[in-house]
């Protein structure tokens, strides 16, 4: 769903360069027959480049799906999607890889840290795919953990392994960052440290940032919301005065 007076833009647009994503009528379905499952039903969609997008909606909304699709994880049943004008659903198996290899980092609600590496060697593993790799402790440092560079998963807190993922995925400097539920499993005063983060990541370094959540306060701190219903778009806000994260009322 588009706002009011605003024009779609598409492969091939002038404007296409100023957009990290664009997609057109995206449907994926699950099954067929009876069983079918509708996760995505028709979804229009412009992504600029370079925002903070928060993507909500309750579960089965179509989020994820719709994120594995711009990820590069998923493909669509019927419809076209963009990054930066290039034709993601037109993409071999091949090229989808040095896609997300180039461009893509992910951070999911579980850390999936390697438990017997610390906290720095977990970040050095991306120098093995990424092409022109941020030093492990740089990234650590964005995210204010130097001082635990050392230390295991085990030795850490929840957020702050969860902030150890975040460092991992920006370590390969990519284009843009899928957060899935990043502070699901936190409570509210560590989930908040998170959100900063990512909130002064996107600030640092210009990424593109997509968020999906439950949590309708996280809305707040974002350039643009996308409310899901349904397997569709059902709103797009774009906020004119954006929250610091921890300005956040929960």
């Amino acid at each position: 769903m588009r706002q009011a007076g605003q024009t779609q833009q598409f492969a091939g647009s002038p404007d296409a360069k100023n957009l990290a994503f664009q997609t057109r009528k995206i449907s994926k379905v699950y099954g067929s027959g009876p069983a079918a499952v509708h996760a995505l039903r028709g979804v229009d969609l412009e992504i600029p480049d370079g925002e903070l997008v928060v993507l909500l909606g309750p579960s089965g909304s179509g989020k994820s799906t719709l994120l594995n699709i711009l990820g590069g994880i998923d493909r669509a049943s019927d419809g076209t999607a963009y990054f930066k004008g290039d034709e993601l659903t037109a993409m071999s198996d091949r090229d989808l890889t040095a896609y997300r290899r180039r461009h893509v980092g992910f951070v999911f609600q579980f850390y999936n840290l390697m438990p017997s590496l610390t906290a720095l060697e977990n970040v050095e593993l991306v120098s093995e795919i990424a092409t022109a790799p941020m030093p492990a402790m740089e990234a650590l440092e964005m995210v204010d953990l130097e001082n635990r560079a050392e230390h295991f998963p085990a030795e850490l807190s929840g957020g702050e392994q969860q902030r150890v993922a975040i460092a991992r995925a920006i370590a390969k400097r990519p284009t843009v960052l899928f957060c899935d539920e990043p502070t699901g499993a936190l409570d509210i005063k560590t989930g908040i440290s998170v959100l900063e983060a990512l909130q002064h990541l996107n600030e640092t370094l210009g990424t593109t940032t997509l968020i999906i959540t439950h949590a309708a306060a996280t809305a707040a701190i974002a350039d643009r919301v996308i409310h899901f219903a349904d397997g569709r778009i059902r709103e797009v806000v774009k906020n004119e005065t954006k929250l610091r994260a921890h300005e956040i009322s929960w």
